[in-house]
């Protein structure tokens, strides 16, 4: 079967997942997650046989750890889906109502983007929950999944299908493609899919957006930064700092640049490396840095790379002017935080960082569609679109305007002695 094929069968799918109820959606969604838990034991001994093949062709080591997919991992996203089912429904909610005149009512409803393409790395987990995610959202999906990762993706893939067909969802409204070029002829079909979603490189996001008509919601990388002001407690920002760094490094919203404001830098750099030699990070600064602890020189390739391992660059900056403004210039606006006890700076902080994601006194890793409660995510979204920071339900919903007459006619409204709209809000 043909890619074009594939796309009409899932195009047909969206418009009868639309209207599938409530209730419905969410049963497959349960049925889903404990199906997972039963079958763990097999999923697992497929993955390891995708990291089995991935050690020997030298995968790199944060890739690897975001390629298994074990027990626990498992149990987390089953949760995860859970949560999901348990939200309530983003689809067909009136979101706002206005009542032109007597008799004729506008409805701003909240409805699914339709059939939604998504290019994602090497995490079976994202494969869940993005096509929960589009499940609950009555979205359809064409999911590519990193080559590594082929057979555990087939087998979740598989796994949701034969839930789906039991629970008699619409059929082919989750499909899988193989190869790189399956996803250059998904590109072309802008007149069956609505939505594209890379997850990769900047290099790979714009290559995307290069290639297709189709609008593209972009997560690249994930340059995140914490900002330690000559205002903090220093054990609070020790430990926001270790947690935004280290909680799991292979990740987006992971910390890579650490500011530190000049003021402090004496006090906290030493106390920071300690802590951080601990758990083995390489650390990168700036001169200023150099002259307090003892680091690799930083370039300034450094203040722009994602590094997902061990790996940590700091900048002493004069203040948070100089932290805001190195955000903005080397940051993928992502996710950054300051860590402060200045309610004026926080403020400002969270007002002027060009970021999806802004926060104060909390580390980065929060930035997560789980964490905010959006029931998981498809990615990060670090455009400003309709949808920005963790894409969850929401951002896989768009709205369509309904409204209701009673023979009512734009003539009435035109002309000499026209009615005039009362625009009137209703609750």
């Amino acid at each position: 079967m043909g890619i074009a094929e594939v796309a009409a069968i899932a195009k047909k799918a969206a418009i009868q997942l639309a209207t599938v109820k409530t209730g419905e959606k969410n049963a497959a969604l349960t049925a889903i997650a404990n199906t997972l838990r039963q079958r763990c034991d097999h999923i697992t001994a497929v993955n390891e046989v995708d990291m089995e093949a991935a050690k020997k062709s030298h995968l790199p080591e944060p890739l690897l750890k975001r390629l298994n997919f074990n027990e626990a991992k498992i149990e987390d996203v089953c949760a995860g889906v859970e949560t999901l089912a348990e939200l309530p429904d983003p689809v067909g909610r009136t979101i706002s109502a206005t009542e032109l005149d007597v008799g004729l009512k506008l409805y701003k409803v909240s409805c699914p983007i339709g059939v939604i393409g998504v290019i994602f790395e090497s995490r079976p987990d994202a494969l869940i929950q993005i096509s929960t995610l589009c499940l609950k959202t009555g979205n359809a999906v064409l999911l590519k999944g990193g080559s590594e990762a082929e057979k555990t993706n087939n087998i979740l893939s598989k796994i949701i299908s034969e839930i789906s067909e039991k629970s008699e969802l619409p059929p082919g409204w989750l499909q899988l493609l193989q190869t790189r070029q399956d996803v250059a002829e998904m590109l072309a079909l802008d007149e069956y899919i609505d939505l594209i979603i890379p997850r990769g490189s900047n290099d790979f996001v714009r290559s995307i957006m290069n290639n297709t008509n189709i609008p593209v919601l972009g997560h690249a990388d994930g340059i995140c930064h914490v900002y330690v002001d000559g205002e903090a407690d220093l054990e609070m920002a020790t430990k926001i700092t270790l947690d935004s760094k280290c909680q799991y490094v292979a990740v987006c919203n992971a910390a890579e640049t650490l500011l530190v404001d000049e003021k402090i830098a004496e006090q906290f750099l030493p106390k920071i490396k300690d802590e951080l030699d601990k758990g083995n990070v390489e650390l990168r600064g700036c001169k200023k840095t150099a002259d307090v602890i003892k680091v690799e020189p930083a370039g300034k390739k450094d203040w722009s790379t994602e590094y997902l391992d061990y790996i940590l660059s700091i900048k002493v900056v004069e203040g948070i002017d100089e932290a805001i403004e190195h955000i903005n210039k080397f940051g993928s606006g992502h996710t950054d935080a300051i860590v402060t006890s200045n309610k004026q700076k926080a403020a400002k902080f969270m007002t002027r960082v060009d970021s999806g994601n802004v926060f104060v006194n909390c580390s980065t890793r929060f930035s997560d569609g789980y964490r905010y409660g959006l029931g998981a995510e498809v990615g990060i979204s670090t455009n400003k679109i309709h949808a920005r920071g963790p894409v969850g339900m929401e951002g896989l919903t768009i709205y369509k305007w309904k409204l209701v007459g009673s023979g009512h006619i734009v003539a009435d409204y035109s002309g000499p002695g026209a009615k005039l709209f009362a625009h009137k809000k209703l609750t």
